[in-house]
């Protein structure tokens, strides 16, 4: 059942939002092994489900999400509800507002089951640097789920959840998806409000959602997006009827795919899948072009590094122990409190990641690193135009491979960060992707494949992914 099916079954009566919201809470119970969730919300869920129930019997109309469980990634804001970020330094942070996502969502009659775990700060690829604990994919518990967005991933798989919300700063909406066999949408900077995140890396975090379906994302997507006051990097481009993109064909549309890809060491498996893929959209309508991304192939992983590192660590400086969040009070003086609080509140690859930050951002090297990376986006940004102006959508894997065994690659960083090597130019572009699963592997664990728009142009997007999901098998 679609989110639009369920909701129109609530709306009838035909439902209960409180019955239904017990059964996802018995799913919760029933994997709480794969640790997906950081804080669950079962009164409050309940007593919102309640009075769904009660609007829709009294005949109002409680939104186009009314009834739905929404799980939400532990770095978005909920007012009185424990925002921590999967950190030690936020444990016990409850936050005193709601992010703007969570606002629209509550006002289109969405419930929230719980907070989902996620890797510290939202900086990972597998979900195992979250100070909760790993999180493990629900297709194979030896594996790991992605990340950082794996909670929210594994709720929505598992059945936890009909939908999540997550953030993808490099891929950590996309690439979770793809390890666990569900949609996943980064939508264009801008598209929606950031006001309520907490930031890792400001030019590059956007909200999304993580789902069952496509139309699911589709319809979640025109209720979380538009212009926040709060927001100044929140765009003012009209939020089109993304529902009137679903259940078209695809004739005409111009796909755009580069076979250097397939030189990237990717999973056979996947480079097989991708081909046959390619021929069917062929085969149905659709006009493949060859199209180059050699600089985003060759450089986008480590300008992206570069760029994210230094936001986050001017982004994290915030964490001192003073204002909120864990404190150190052993130390005797105020740079010992400083030191002491952030060494013990802080996990390993987030220390890593704000000092190579703070690196790459300090005098001398600079102009060598920082100013260079953004230049290379720059040259991402424009050959994507280039490629845009040929193409409607731009196919490539989501992922070079399968998930991966947990502690696979965790001692190995440079090995980890190459697993975002599809994803991260759409962060650095302003563009927006979604993962698509087309299948499975020989070991039974989903494959993805991800499809890329230019910006503000999701519509093209959920009609590609739309058709590949009702279509092609």
């Amino acid at each position: 059942m679609t989110l639009r099916e369920y909701v129109r079954e609530i709306k009838r009566g035909k439902l209960s939002a409180a019955e239904s919201l017990q059964s996802f809470q018995k799913k919760c119970d029933e994997y709480s092994h794969l640790n997906a969730f950081i804080t669950l919300l079962n009164e409050r869920a309940m007593q919102r489900a309640g009075w769904i129930d009660e609007e829709i019997s009294r005949g109002a109309d409680p939104g186009p999400l009314a009834g739905t469980i929404f799980a939400i990634k532990d770095n978005i804001n909920i007012a009185g509800v424990r925002t921590s970020c999967a950190s030690r330094i936020l444990e016990n942070f409850n936050s005193p507002f709601d992010a703007t996502v969570i606002r629209k969502l509550t006002d289109a009659g969405a419930v929230f089951i719980g907070k989902t775990n996620m890797d510290e700060f939202a900086m990972g690829s597998s979900n195992e640097n979250s100070y909760f604990g790993n999180v493990k994919n629900s297709v194979d518990e030896s594996r790991v789920p992605g990340g950082s967005s794996g909670g929210s991933a594994v709720a929505v798989a598992a059945g936890m959840a009909q939908a999540a919300l997550g953030s993808d700063t490099g891929g950590s909406i996309r690439q979770p998806a793809a390890f666990s066999g569900v949609v996943g949408l980064k939508p264009t900077y801008g598209r929606v409000s950031r006001f309520g995140l907490v930031a890792f890396a400001s030019s590059l975090d956007q909200i999304g959602p993580l789902t069952g379906t496509v139309d699911d994302a589709a319809l979640i997507l025109g209720v979380i997006s538009g212009h926040d006051e709060r927001d100044s990097t929140s765009s003012r481009e009209p939020v089109p009827d993304f529902h009137s993109f679903i259940n078209r064909d695809i004739r005409g549309i111009r796909i755009g795919v580069n076979r250097a890809v397939l030189e990237k060491g990717i999973q056979p498996e996947i480079g097989d899948r991708l081909q046959k893929l390619t021929d069917y959209l062929q085969a149905s309508g659709a006009e493949i072009v060859e199209i180059s991304l050699e600089k985003t192939l060759e450089f986008g992983i480590a300008a992206y590094y570069i760029i994210a590192t230094a936001e986050a660590s001017s982004n994290l400086a915030r964490f001192d122990g003073v204002r909120y969040g864990y404190r150190d009070d052993r130390q005797e003086t105020l740079a010992g409190m400083y030191r002491s609080t952030r060494q013990n509140g802080f996990g390993e690859e987030v220390r890593r990641r704000i000092m190579l930050g703070t690196y790459v951002l300090s005098s001398g090297y600079y102009d060598a690193y920082y100013k260079k990376a953004l230049q290379v986006r720059h040259l991402i940004k424009k050959e994507f135009d280039e490629a845009f102006g040929k193409v409607d959508t731009i196919l490539t894997p989501t992922t070079p491979a399968t998930a991966f065994a947990m502690g696979e690659k965790i001692s190995d960083p440079l090995e980890m960060y190459l697993s975002d090597i599809f994803t991260v130019s759409a962060n650095l572009a302003g563009i927006c992707g979604i993962n698509v699963p087309v299948g499975m592997d020989a070991s039974g664990l989903p494959i993805g494949v991800q499809f890329m728009a230019n910006a503000f142009e999701e519509g093209k997007l959920f009609r590609v992914a739309d058709f590949v999901e009702k279509n092609f098998k």
